[in-house]
């Protein structure tokens, strides 16, 4: 029973230290300081956004391929950065590469889709 005790104890401490040495120095300094660090974590909270989103839309496009019988959609890469869709591979006819590029744009968050890489076989 006293060992729980201490370690809730002993976290509450650190975590008392470490915020209060965190506050004096942000306090500490002038307003103009701060700034640099906030804009810095917004850039990170960014980035993070987006790759989230990328994923979600590289998600969004391979299984609406997987999905469509018109589609091989396991032949077809699926790559998004910045909203941007690149589609790669080999598909059996020039109307089955037009498909995968007219149902990648359909997908919500999808700014552009590049094909270059994705060949007809045909």
């Amino acid at each position: 029973m006293k060992q729980p005790i201490k370690r809730i104890a002993l976290a509450t401490l650190t975590a008392t230290a470490l915020g209060l040495s965190l506050a004096s120095t942000a306090f500490a300094q002038p307003a103009e300081a701060v700034q640099p660090t906030l804009l810095a974590a917004n850039t990170s909270v960014d980035k993070a956004e987006q790759a989230v989103s990328d994923t979600w839309i590289t998600s969004k496009v391979k299984s609406s391929f997987i999905a469509d019988q018109s589609l091989s959609g396991l032949d077809i890469k699926v790559e998004t950065n910045q909203g941007v869709v690149a589609l790669s591979g080999v598909v059996a006819s020039e109307a089955e590469r037009e498909l995968a590029i007219a149902k990648a744009k359909e997908i919500e968050g999808v700014r552009d889709v590049s094909a270059d890489g994705l060949k007809a076989a045909d």
